[in-house]
């Protein structure tokens, strides 16, 4: 009966740890391995996941690489749809999860996409790719991808 009980309570907290999304955590911009076709990578850039029951909330902290200041914050199902801004130049965003380790996450204004990125875990879980293409937020036209490392 003993064994049965702590069986149980070991299955239940095995599945609460693999809910978690695999995106959660902190990423600092490696700029060293960010690459780009048109633009130019920030200076520095933390990305920041946490978890709120079904919803993902996002937030870029930063320096772009003219000097001025990145913040950025939205809310997106978990799951993957129609997301909230909550600070941002863009007007919507929208996620759809590929698979466990990739999302692709689009930012409107005034209805239209206009900015596309594309993250990829690695399989060892440690880095963070993610590709951008479009008007970035602050209206530079970017084409590149970006490698962060988690904390």
């Amino acid at each position: 009966m003993r064994f049965t009980r702590l069986a149980f309570a070991l299955m239940a907290c095995a599945v609460l740890l693999s809910a978690a999304d695999s995106f959660v955590g902190t990423w600092k911009l490696n700029t060293a391995k960010s690459k780009y076709k048109t633009g130019a990578p920030p200076k520095e850039q933390t990305l920041t996941f946490s978890e709120e029951g079904a919803t993902l909330h996002v937030v870029v902290k930063g320096t772009s690489s003219d000097g001025k200041p990145i913040s950025s914050h939205f809310a997106i199902p978990v799951a993957g749809g129609t997301g909230k801004i909550i600070e941002s130049t863009y007007d919507a965003v929208s996620s759809k999860n590929i698979s466990a380790t990739q999302r692709e996450t689009s930012y409107s204004k005034g209805g239209k996409v206009v900015y596309t990125a594309k993250s990829k875990l690695a399989a060892d879980g440690k880095s963070l790719s993610v590709a951008v293409q479009g008007t970035n937020p602050l209206g530079q036209n970017v084409d590149g991808t970006n490698v962060y490392d988690k904390q």
